[in-house]
């Protein structure tokens, strides 16, 4: 599905950052993985903006927002986006890196969250140590520091059918998709540059201060591990809930669109 949209733009303490603002009434703020951009919300948006306003984002270092020059937290270019445009409280749809950010924002900043939803991610302080991660991990840095940038596409949607499945098993055009989208955002970097990202740490202790619904999304073909941390969250939470996606991975909105966007829009009635 094609989201033909203009981005907006506003000028944060460090740099511009690029979002997309559609539709009308409660607000819903979409927050994309790591290397990609809004654009991996193309199959929500036009469903969510029916009846809500929809944010989506470009992370800062993503899509068209701009690199970090100095040091920074997700959760605080959110939150200034949010007081940029007046809106809020919002409902903080994340998958991956982007549940992260959801869940770094309800911690730092609860006042400007209403609920979370999370997708293959639980909060900062959770680490993958299963084989078939860490060897993922192992080679998107051995073919970056080989400046291999195709090589490094080819491990990154190794993540798509995940450790069960092979790339057959999945519809390509998710993969190329991603390629796209993660191309572009390398494209903005150079070897070596700094990393300039502060995480938010101490998630775990502080999880039963969330006090708005939180619910997590995930694919049964993630590994166990983050399945078992997703749990962890709900149980952590006053308010939480759990969906699964059956038959998907990592990106559960992308292989079953219709799917999570009915739990998702089922989620926001209850609100």
């Amino acid at each position: 599905m094609i989201v033909a949209s203009e981005l907006s733009c506003f000028t944060s303490t460090d740099g511009d950052l690029a979002y997309l603002d559609t539709g009308s009434g409660d607000l819903v703020v979409l927050l994309h993985s790591g290397y990609v951009d809004h654009r991996l919300w193309n199959d929500q948006i036009p469903a969510l903006a029916a009846g809500y306003r929809v944010i989506a984002p470009d992370v800062r270092g993503h899509g068209s927002s701009a690199n970090a020059s100095k040091p920074f937290r997700w959760a605080d270019d959110l939150a200034e986006l949010l007081r940029h445009l007046d809106a809020g409280p919002a409902v903080l749809v994340g998958l991956s890196m982007g549940g992260l950010i959801a869940t770094d924002t309800v911690l730092e900043y609860p006042e400007l969250v209403r609920a979370v939803v999370t997708c293959g991610a639980a909060t900062g302080d959770f680490q993958y140590t299963d084989d078939w991660t860490r060897e993922i991990q192992a080679e998107y840095a051995r073919t970056l520091s080989a400046g291999d940038i195709d090589g490094w596409l080819d491990v990154f949607v190794r993540v798509v059918p995940g450790p069960y499945r092979s790339a057959d098993d999945v519809d390509p055009d998710i993969s190329r998709r991603l390629k796209e989208m993660a191309f572009n955002s390398l494209s903005k970097h150079t070897p070596g540059e700094k990393d300039w990202h502060v995480r938010v740490t101490d998630s775990w202790p502080r999880l039963p201060k969330i006090d708005v619904p939180v619910l997590t999304v995930n694919g049964t073909l993630e590994p166990p591990e983050m399945l078992d941390a997703a749990e962890r969250l709900v149980r952590a939470v006053p308010d939480g809930r759990a969906e699964t996606v059956e038959g998907t991975g990592h990106y559960p909105n992308m292989e079953k669109p219709e799917v999570y966007n009915k739990i998702l829009l089922d989620f926001l009635r209850t609100l």
